[in-house]
């Protein structure tokens, strides 16, 4: 293989463009040594395609930048193999014939002004370069192995990914039926109102009520895309995703500028599930793409949860093939939702008693919080259908039980 064209940044223009792209909040480079690590994971997001096995072993082993030197100077499979260190027994144990190919493939993507495009761009649109040593960095995806990701791309706020260590993927069909729509939009503000974050795809159909539900519940919502976040998919959601720009966060493991392709479709459903604590789908027909990130989480061991439907619904048919073979549990709320990741029963169902020690009206005041977005004893009493007398009556008993908690906007529930 023969040497690519010159592979030499200019250190001083690396540092100015890796600290317009660190997250709001976060340390800057710090040294040359991590400004060139931050420029060349952001070369190796481009170079690689995601979930490239032999990218990630070959970046663990040497460094991501010498790594990405090695490939930028033409080196030969063996050469690539001579090169590794003794501890990078995963990367060595790779065929030669494996090297071979991952070359070719990267190959034509060797230009070595991309690195410093792809920051450009990303600054640009005031996207965020999120690296594996950030504190930002979702753990989760760590689990993903030699198939995880180099780094991530981010547009939003950074308390966004950090949401990621409890939230739940709620994802199902594209084209969703009413009864879809109705249960993903009652999850969705079911699992906020338990403080969680919910993680989707913003593809058309479930994804997108999951997202919207989220947003106006006053929760956090995290999009995974199959492109660049600067390329918002589908178009016609355009409006979603700049939203969830200002309030949560959109996340991808490809620099600014790429495409969505059906292969960056699959792998993205890779770090829906494992970024995540748990998967749910809510509506599937029997191959539904939702199935791929219903597969990713089973292989991961994360929970996995299905929504039943009606038996002659086909958009339910992929939800019945999840109990049915993947060992999926059924749920059909957002308690039960919750409880695949807390492995605690929700709160009682209306009608059954409730908790011991409640009293109806503190069921109901409990039943009208959220744990994320305060809210005033009058809006409690709307909500609540109670007086404003006995809203206030119940908030002090529960307050004094630890239940729940005033904050300067109102008061809010608390997780015992």
């Amino acid at each position: 293989m023969k040497a690519q064209r010159s592979f030499a940044p200019d250190l001083t223009e690396i540092r100015r463009l890796v600290v317009a792209v660190t997250p709001p909040g976060a340390d800057p480079p710090e040294d040359a040594d991590q400004a060139r690590d931050a420029l060349a994971r952001a070369a190796w997001t481009g170079i690689a395609e995601p979930g490239d096995r032999a990218a990630t072993l070959l970046v663990s082993g040497l460094g991501a930048w010498r790594a990405l030197a090695a490939a930028h100077a033409g080196v030969t499979p063996v050469g690539l193999l001579s090169a590794l260190p003794g501890t990078a027994e995963d990367a060595l144990a790779l065929p030669e014939r494996e090297w071979a190919a991952a070359l070719a493939r990267w190959t034509p993507r060797l230009d070595p002004s991309a690195a410093e495009r792809h920051l450009r761009q990303a600054a640009m649109v005031g996207a965020s370069l999120v690296l594996p040593s950030s504190p930002l960095w979702p753990s989760g995806v760590d689990d993903l192995g030699e198939h995880g990701p180099i780094a991530l791309w981010l547009r939003g706020t950074p308390r966004a990914l950090e949401s990621l260590g409890r939230s739940i993927a709620l994802v199902g069909a594209r084209a969703a039926t009413g009864y879809g729509e109705h249960v993903a939009l009652e999850a969705s503000a079911g699992l906020v109102d338990r403080g969680f974050a919910i993680v989707s795809g913003a593809a058309y159909g479930i994804d997108g009520t999951a997202h919207r539900a989220a947003l106006a519940s006053g929760g956090t919502t995290v999009a995974i895309l199959a492109g660049g976040v600067d390329r918002f998919y589908p178009s016609g959601h355009d409006a979603l995703l700049a939203r969830i720009v200002r309030e949560g966060a959109v996340v991808s493991e490809l620099p600014c500028g790429s495409a969505p392709t059906r292969w960056r479709f699959l792998q993205r459903n890779r770090l829906i599930a494992a970024s995540s604590r748990a998967t749910v789908v809510l509506e599937a027909g029997w191959r539904s793409g939702s199935l791929n990130t219903a597969g990713h989480a089973a292989s991961l061991g994360r929970p996995l949860g299905a929504v039943p439907g009606p038996v002659t619904s086909v958009s339910s048919a992929g939800c019945h093939r999840l109990l049915r073979e993947y060992d999926a549990v059924c749920v059909t709320n957002a308690d039960e939702m919750a409880e695949l990741v807390t492995g605690v029963a929700g709160a009682a169902a209306e009608g059954d008693g409730g908790e011991s020690g409640t009293t109806p009206e503190e069921r109901r005041v409990l039943d009208a919080l959220s744990s994320r977005t305060p809210r005033h004893d009058l809006d409690i009493a709307r909500r609540s259908g109670l007086s404003l007398l006995a809203v206030q009556s119940a908030l002090g008993g529960l307050a004094l039980e630890g239940r729940v908690g005033e904050r300067p906007g109102g008061w809010v529930t608390r997780t015992r």
